[in-house]
């Protein structure tokens, strides 16, 4: 799948507690979803998902309740090197614009890109900020509020990356339909 037309819609899941992070642990990416989008077509063409390892952190009981996503679950994960790798090559990560829900799945990339070559494109659109900006909202929302606001169900479960890049696809192509997209 080639074309400027195609976009990659990212989110990502990490590690998480309730308060601060216990000690010697730090919020690690666990799970990638994404979402490939033909702007053209206004479609969603597929949903993928990658499970990464953590090396720093474990995942906590609030973390489970949050996402669903185990200890046990991310242990058969991709390594995070691997899982950048992953999305370069068969994702054109590198090469294709790319979108997530505000910039924490950004951030958390580059915070965790230290010694992993980054592996997106640098060409990245905030959606929550385009759609607040098209529904002319005080403040951006989260994606549940989102579709709700836009009338779309909210498909699979929320904190799910590959259920999350789903529905935030969905609202790309709700803004792309409505010309209020950027670019």
């Amino acid at each position: 799948m080639r074309g400027p037309h195609l976009l990659n819609v990212i989110d990502v899941e990490a590690t998480c507690w309730p308060s601060a992070p216990p000690p010697g642990q730090v919020s690690e990416i666990i799970e990638i979803g994404l979402t490939v989008v033909d702007l053209t077509t206004r479609t969603r063409l597929a949903k993928h998902r990658i499970l990464v390892r953590p090396q720093q952190s474990t995942v906590s009981e609030f973390c489970t309740e949050l996402t669903g996503l185990t200890q046990s679950e991310v242990d058969t994960g991709r390594t995070f090197p691997k899982a950048c790798a992953q999305l370069t090559a068969e994702h054109e990560a590198g090469d294709r614009s790319w979108t997530s829900w505000g910039d924490y799945d950004r951030k958390q990339f580059q915070r965790q890109c230290t010694t992993t070559p980054y592996p997106f494109s640098s060409s990245h659109t905030n959606a929550k900020a385009a759609f607040a900006a098209a529904f002319e909202l005080r403040r951006p929302v989260g994606m549940a509020q989102a579709l709700k606001i836009a009338g779309l169900p909210l498909e699979g479960r929320h904190h799910r990356g590959d259920d999350d890049s789903w529905n935030i696809a969905a609202l790309v192509l709700l803004l792309a339909e409505r010309r209020n997209w950027p670019g």
